[in-house]
């Protein structure tokens, strides 16, 4: 039985982690497809320490790169969210918008659905401004952000990426409450 959702949208679930999802999140931040436009995929320990953050962030602020689940089946696809971040660029700190899933939940539009529902949430949070980004090559999560009304804020060298020539070119797109 899965816990309690914190929201939902349509089709999915949001909520706390669970000790069953560290495995099949462990899976999906290793599968290199899954990680392409990431300059490493996660060690389990990483995941696991990723997972823990996350846990302590929905505590301390309301919201996280929530688990999410299928409702129809109660699966868990991985997660979709907010984020403190706080890297070496003008627009930071900040409460970034993110998505990893499973691929085999890919292409059903499922990191839209859940990129919108996690945009309201976080205006009904109160939150004035939700950034996304992405490297420029990574077309589908930029695709996904536009289909979400997010505009684009501004193009930037990623200070964390400043040994990768393919993915140090990024984009950063806005979403800001009326």
């Amino acid at each position: 039985m899965n816990p309690p959702y914190i929201f939902r949208s349509e089709r999915l679930g949001f909520r706390d982690w669970v000790d069953s999802d560290i495995p099949q999140m462990i899976e999906i931040s290793a599968n290199e497809q899954v990680m392409e436009f990431f300059p490493y995929v996660a060690t389990p320990d990483q995941t696991r320490t990723f997972i823990l953050k996350m846990q302590e962030m929905l505590v301390k602020t309301g919201f996280c790169y929530f688990a999410v689940d299928r409702l129809d089946t109660n699966e868990f696809i991985g997660f979709i969210g907010l984020c403190e971040q706080d890297f070496a660029v003008d627009f930071c700190p900040c409460i970034d918008l993110g998505w990893r899933l499973s691929p085999k939940h890919w292409g059903v539009g499922f990191a839209t659905e859940g990129a919108k529902k996690c945009l309201e949430y976080a205006h009904q949070l109160g939150i004035k401004e939700i950034l996304s980004t992405a490297p420029e090559v990574n077309v589908k999560s930029i695709n996904i952000m536009q289909k979400i009304g997010m505009n684009e804020h501004i193009k930037f060298k990623h200070p964390r990426l400043v040994n990768n020539q393919y993915l140090i070119n990024c984009v950063c797109y806005s979403s800001k409450a009326n």
